[in-house]
């Protein structure tokens, strides 16, 4: 197996070049990369494979999941793996990938200046059997904005999934709770906020005011 050293001073190299002058920020010695908006991220994974290599994943990610670790919410772009063989060769694949990287955190910042952006774009998708969270965030958006009669439908499309593991108990936990508030503008941001915030924490991420507008 290929010394995976090189791969990742290759790619941290690369990415510096096209991500940090647009404020991204990497976690750590890793291969994430981070797009703080304060309620959401931008996330730039180079993924690792079982092999010395590289692939690219982009997406963003909603805080008010209130998670430990980094997600991706609404996908931008995914790219299978390059084997890494010789710096010479993997070098330019790694320009490459930090370049596609750029493209399409500009692509997500255009898609998703503001929130009412957001709730326009989660709320119009198609329902998508198995896509549990997709009702919820449409949910959140939709209260956030002051659309209660569509923030409550899409609340009950999580209430009306079977419950076929703990995480989905709390999800609808959650939901109920949500429902209950979702013509309650100020109750519903204090919760996002309140979200936010712990979601911040735990990621490791600094304290910010934050514009849920």
């Amino acid at each position: 197996m290929a010394d995976r050293s090189p791969v990742l001073r290759i790619i941290t190299s690369a990415a510096r070049e096209s991500l940090k002058p647009l404020g991204l920020a990497q976690r750590g010695r890793s291969r994430l990369w981070i797009d703080d908006h304060g309620w959401w991220l931008g996330v730039v994974e180079f993924t690792p494979p079982r092999i010395a290599g590289s692939g690219l994943h982009v997406g963003a990610m909603w805080l008010w999941h209130d998670v430990e670790h980094l997600a991706f919410h609404v996908e931008a772009v995914r790219i299978g793996s390059e084997l890494f063989r010789t710096e010479d060769q993997f070098t330019p694949l790694a320009l490459e990938f930090s370049r596609q990287a750029a493209a399409n955190v500009a692509a997500l910042r255009e898609k998703f200046p503001a929130l009412p952006d957001v709730a326009r774009y989660l709320t119009s998708r198609p329902v998508r059997r198995g896509f549990f969270w997709d009702g919820f965030d449409s949910g959140i958006s939709a209260a956030l904005v002051g659309d209660p009669d569509t923030a409550r439908d899409h609340f009950e499309r999580v209430l009306r999934e079977d419950a076929l593991a703990p995480w989905m108990v709390e999800a609808q936990k959650k939901a109920r709770e949500l429902h209950a508030i979702a013509a309650d503008r100020d109750a519903m941001t204090a919760w996002v906020t309140r979200a936010v915030d712990s979601c911040r924490s735990k990621l490791g991420l600094d304290p910010v005011p934050l514009a849920i507008s």
